[in-house]
């Protein structure tokens, strides 16, 4: 239960520095203040509950394609964020590509790097 509780707020904490840095960096990204959260809720659980999905279908269908799940399911994860009013907003083509690549990036590093960090001193501490 400790570890579900440690990726759950490492893949929160990820995605909402993934957001902070588009938007602080790309100028057709926008992030509310009162949507952050929201934004950062759905994100998270639209990559969650589609990476395996995406994962499954291009395995069957398309496994040229395994590479770049990370980044097709980033991208509709936005796709899905941005959908949902007062949260966040992405105009042209360039924001909407670098802004997938930034935030696979940066959730990919934070996901597999934190946990054997976070996870490694829960460990020592019970041993």
């Amino acid at each position: 239960m400790i570890r579900f509780l440690i990726r759950t707020a490492i893949l929160l904490g990820t995605s909402a520095v993934a957001l902070l840095v588009c938007s602080w960096t790309l100028p057709g990204f926008g992030l509310s203040l009162g949507g952050f959260l929201t934004a950062v809720i759905v994100f998270t659980v639209a990559q969650a509950v589609l990476t395996p999905f995406i994962f499954n279908v291009a395995r069957k269908h398309a496994s040229a394609i395994l590479g770049g799940i990370g980044l097709v399911s980033t991208f509709v994860a936005l796709l899905i964020a941005s959908l949902f009013p007062g949260g966040l907003h992405i105009t042209g083509v360039a924001t909407w590509i670098l802004a997938t690549l930034i935030a696979w990036i940066i959730t990919a590093l934070g996901t597999w790097l934190l946990p054997l960090v976070f996870l490694k001193k829960t460990v020592t501490k019970r041993g």
